[in-house]
């Protein structure tokens, strides 16, 4: 019996399954249809057609990684009640004040009016204490106060509850005072604490990210035990940054899985983009639902503490991710102006795009495909059938209303969607001061590839390159990942001292060091860096600092690493300016147990696979050749116009186009 690690995506649409066999490094892979009512039926439906594959023989299975979309979804739904929040007497409208920033597109804050709080204002309890920011007792803890609001919550049944207590990063004694008046009166809470989720000042965004904590933890909690015991082992799941931690302990810190599937698609995708010889590259990750998008320069994935979940702020550490409503199920529809649109809401798995046959009654981007002759009659191999006629209804019936002919208006959905994907891509690089044109694009997903000879187009990539079995990179790179927990300490000074860094630094890797104790790492690694900005600016850049002492030459190292950062992100810097001191805001630690990544095989002969010939439309219809990707080696060429077709994913060459395989299998597509 072969032994197996096994990762298993759960995206919007379809569950994403691969196995990497531990001895052979063979990799073996699957999807089925997601179940949104209950994610855990298409998990493990999954891994039980996994197992089928081999031939019903079974596996030992030395490990599960899980991606989930569990709390992202709650997040992006808006599908948040029952939360409370405890804070400081006095500071009960903190969430009402928020920022004075207007997000963009509103022009001034004429137009823009505040969305409605996370919790509303009758859901929020003060108590009496005070500290100041260096963390001494300003006025002391009212255990009076506290009873009451704890009484109050269990009252209304109010039992998620988040508490954030001002200067609680220099300080957590209050709040943890505060969680044990809770444990005591209302003993059916779930508490989140600020001091726990995010040490770190800014008590608005400190607040959000731990009431976001606070109201995916009951759903999480539930989702994680449900599946612990229908699984009948233990697991791991996927985090935002970029590491994975047990089931069993991220159920206590449920928001650092918010971005778990796109997390581990970008992971993956560096992997494979480096083993072919790209170290740094664009990754697009387009599933039935959405589209996300990550950079990757000299093989890590950019990380990031300003990310946003849905309209909630989340200072976590996540791989920086930028996510658009345009997937393969995302619906076309007429704005009340009468121009066509694409997105963001999706049709996705249930009922699904007309051509499913599921009851869908909405135009997708995949029934554009679909009518053009750009996918196959069927997905998954032919698991799936695909009604065309619907589609073809659909399409005209939408063009009708346009005044279009039908190939025009699949065109201009698929021209659209094509658009909506290359402005996130340039939000992580033209927005960033990087040239989209230096970096290849990696594309995965069931629907990644699809678009990617327009991409070029549009944004003047020099190349696109799709992995192997497209549609499981993100399972994939579930394998690929270390086990990680990130911890930070606020320290604002311009005057560092080396005596209080080494002993915050010292607290923080211990942290970390049991931590991961606790999940069989006996020898980790740790990772320092910090956030620095010069005195006077609002927000802080975050730079590496290196391992070992922390004397005199440490410290000018990492401020020089922060000068050099400064300059690469804004142009300029202030190194030999005495009027522009240097400021350290956060230290940070991660902590690492580095795992046994699985290695990529070279590809070493085509498999078995016929060439065939159907309808397909780019600029006009034509009959085009349809290629298996099964039986194209290394070396192979395909000029456009034609498609390359695999079991779970497809990719369009548009004429003036030349796909290329390489050594590992990746289809590289570049411009004739």
């Amino acid at each position: 019996m072969r032994s197996v690690r096994i990762g298993v995506d759960t995206g919007g649409t379809f569950t994403d399954v691969v196995a990497v066999d531990e001895q052979t490094g063979e990799i073996l892979t699957t999807k089925t249809p997601s179940t949104p009512a209950n994610p855990a039926d298409g998990f493990l439906a999954g891994i039980a057609k996994l197992s089928e594959l081999d031939g019903g023989g079974g596996f030992d299975v030395g490990g599960i990684v899980h991606g989930t979309t569990v709390a992202t979804n709650q997040l992006l739904e808006d599908r948040i009640s029952g939360l409370g929040f405890i804070t400081t007497e006095g500071f009960e409208f903190i969430l009402e004040i928020a920022r004075q920033s207007v997000p963009d597109g509103y022009g001034n804050s004429y137009f823009w009016v505040k969305p409605p709080r996370i919790v509303p204002v009758h859901h929020v309890r003060t108590v009496g204490g005070r500290l100041d920011h260096l963390g001494e007792e300003v006025r002391p803890f009212s255990e009076e106060q506290a009873v009451e609001a704890a009484r109050w919550f269990r009252s209304k049944g109010i039992n998620a509850i988040g508490v954030c207590f001002l200067h609680s990063y220099a300080n957590p004694e209050h709040e943890r005072r505060m969680r044990e008046v809770l444990w005591r009166e209302h003993p059916e809470a779930v508490i989140s604490l600020s001091s726990d989720v995010l040490r770190e000042y800014r008590e608005y965004e400190r607040s959000v990210t731990t009431l976001v904590d606070a109201a995916v933890k009951p759903v999480m909690r539930t989702y994680l035990a449900n599946l612990s015991t229908r699984l009948g082992r233990p697991f791991s799941v996927m985090k935002s940054n970029g590491g994975i931690l047990s089931a069993r302990e991220v159920v206590n810190q449920p928001i650092t899985t918010v971005l778990s599937g796109p997390a581990a698609g970008a992971l993956g995708a560096a992997l494979i983009a480096s083993t072919a010889g790209h170290e740094s590259v664009i990754t697009l990750d387009g599933g039935g639902t959405s589209t996300d998008v990550a950079v990757v320069i000299d093989g890590e994935p950019s990380i990031t503490t300003e990310g946003t979940i849905g309209r909630y702020p989340c200072k976590i550490p996540m791989i920086d991710i930028v996510t658009v409503g345009a997937g393969g199920g995302s619906v076309a529809w007429i704005s009340p102006e009468g121009t066509l649109k694409v997105g963001p809401r999706s049709a996705g798995a249930d009922p699904g795009p007309i051509c499913y046959g599921k009851g869908g009654t909405e135009v997708t981007v995949t029934d554009a495909h679909v009518f053009l002759g750009r996918v196959p009659p069927h997905l998954l191999g032919g698991e799936i059938p695909l009604d065309a006629g619907a589609a073809r209804a659909g399409i005209e019936a939408l063009a009708d209303k346009l005044g279009l002919t039908p190939e025009r208006t699949a065109t201009g959905i698929l021209e659209i969607s094509a658009f909506n994907q290359s402005n996130a891509i340039r939000q992580l690089t033209v927005k960033r001061g990087l040239d989209v044109r230096d970096f290849p694009l990696v594309t995965f997903g069931g629907s990644g590839p699809l678009l990617a000879c327009r991409l070029m187009d549009i944004l003047g990539l020099p190349s696109v390159i799709v992995p192997r079995d497209p549609g499981n990179v993100s399972a994939f790179g579930l394998l690929t990942v270390d086990v990680k927990n990130d911890y930070v300490r606020t320290y604002v000074t311009r005057d560092l001292s080396l005596g209080k860094a080494a002993e915050i630094f010292h607290d923080l890797e211990h942290q970390a060091a049991e931590a991961l104790e606790r999940e069989g790492f006996a020898d980790p690694v740790h990772i320092r860096s910090a956030d620095l900005r010069y005195y006077g600016q609002g927000y802080e850049v975050r730079v590496a600092a290196p391992a070992g002492e922390i004397d005199a030459g440490w410290r000018d190292q990492v401020v020089e690493r922060f000068h050099e950062a400064h300059e690469k992100l804004y142009g300029y810097a202030y190194r030999d300016d005495p009027r522009h001191a240097v400021e350290w805001v956060n230290l940070r630690v991660s902590g690492v147990g580095p795992i046994t990544r699985p290695a990529l095989r070279p590809l070493d002969k085509p498999g078995a696979g016929a060439t065939s010939v159907r309808a397909v439309h780019f600029d006009e219809t034509r009959d085009t050749p349809i290629h298996q990707r099964v039986a194209l080696g290394p070396g192979a060429s395909v000029r456009g116009p034609a498609v390359i077709e695999e079991y779970g994913s497809t990719i369009p060459i548009h004429p003036g186009f030349t796909a290329t395989v390489d050594a590992y299998g990746n289809v590289e597509v570049k411009r004739d």
